[in-house]
């Protein structure tokens, strides 16, 4: 049950592919499933998503032969900004449209609107069949920024603690702890940065942040001395100095900066992570080749890729 395992639905950036040249490393946007103690967190509603909640449903099903005796989908998902490619699987999670599901959200979109407003207005309505408000689920989605931090216990619902201080931050008994950041290291508003903690390991998703000449002070520090670093890695060092496209700006790291955010957090194993639609498998085979010597330390996120810490 203190497990804390983390599974890779979706590793694209930008928009999905689906094509025979992909399916190695996967078409779907981003999403990371993390079991932690029990507690199910979801890192980002990309079209990964989709799998994992028609598998929830499949074993809620199972659970029990009526709705009563079935044991009900509980889980915290964490999106880390509201482009496209990071919430494409929301409104086809299965689990959503079940009345006994528990499904919080959280984020913050750092505009006068809510995080529940924006979702309303970019997924339901015009968009899909459904209103936000006609979903049968148990839905909560609240804003979190950097000063808070979320607690999950068995039995208890979530539990929004401010963060202060380090000592704040500090993991006690069972509890599940995520903190974040914001990062404006991506256009237009920025990107939370999440931390996951339990016991004595940690897990950081850092995804679609450029970095800087000299590396990421912010992310180095928030990140120090953590289990499991999954970084965006959306370009090679070419594609990202292209003198035609230069992507510059756009808010997405090389491959190379994920290594030296590695180096500098002092973390103990980095998964590239949300790469370009256009990176076939080949040419993910290429980049995984350069890198294996490290093996051990750096891994090429792939759909179904399982970890545990």
């Amino acid at each position: 049950m203190s497990k804390f395992s983390v599974k890779f639905r979706g590793v694209r950036g930008s928009y999905p592919v689906a094509n025979k040249d992909f399916l190695q490393f996967g078409g779907n946007t981003s999403c990371v499933e993390v079991n932690v103690d029990g507690h199910l967190i979801i890192l980002d509603a990309g079209t990964g998503l989709i799998s994992l909640g028609n598998e929830l449903l499949s074993k809620y099903i199972s659970s029990g032969i009526s709705a009563s005796e079935r044991t009900p989908i509980s889980a915290t998902v964490l999106i880390s900004h509201i482009h496209q490619d990071h919430l494409q699987g929301f409104t086809f999670f299965r689990p959503l449209h079940i009345p006994s599901s528990k499904i919080n959200v959280y984020g913050n979109v750092n505009y006068n609107e809510s995080l529940s407003d924006e979702l309303a207005e970019l997924l339901f309505g015009k968009s899909f069949p459904l209103d936000l408000g006609d979903i049968a689920g148990n839905l909560n989605i609240r804003d979190l920024n950097e000063t808070e931090g979320i607690i999950l216990r068995h039995g208890e619902d979530p539990i929004i603690k401010r963060i202060e201080n380090e000592n704040d931050t500090k993991v006690k008994n069972n509890d599940v702890l995520i903190t974040c950041y914001r990062s404006y290291a991506h256009p237009q508003e920025g990107v939370l940065v999440y931390k996951i903690s339990y016991k004595d390991k940690v897990l950081v998703y850092a995804t679609d942040k450029e970095s800087y000449p000299g590396g990421d002070k912010k992310l180095s520090s928030f990140a120090r001395g953590c289990n499991l670093l999954i970084h965006d890695s959306q370009y090679t060092t070419a594609d990202y100095l292209d003198p035609f496209v230069p992507k510059q700006g756009y808010g997405h790291s090389t491959f190379e900066m994920a290594v030296e955010a590695k180096k500098q957090a002092g973390a103990e194993k980095l998964v590239f992570f949300h790469y370009d639609p256009g990176y076939d498998d080949n040419k993910l085979n290429s980049i995984k080749e350069k890198y294996k010597d490290m093996k051990d330390e750096i891994i090429l996120a792939y759909e179904g890729l399982e970890i545990e810490l």
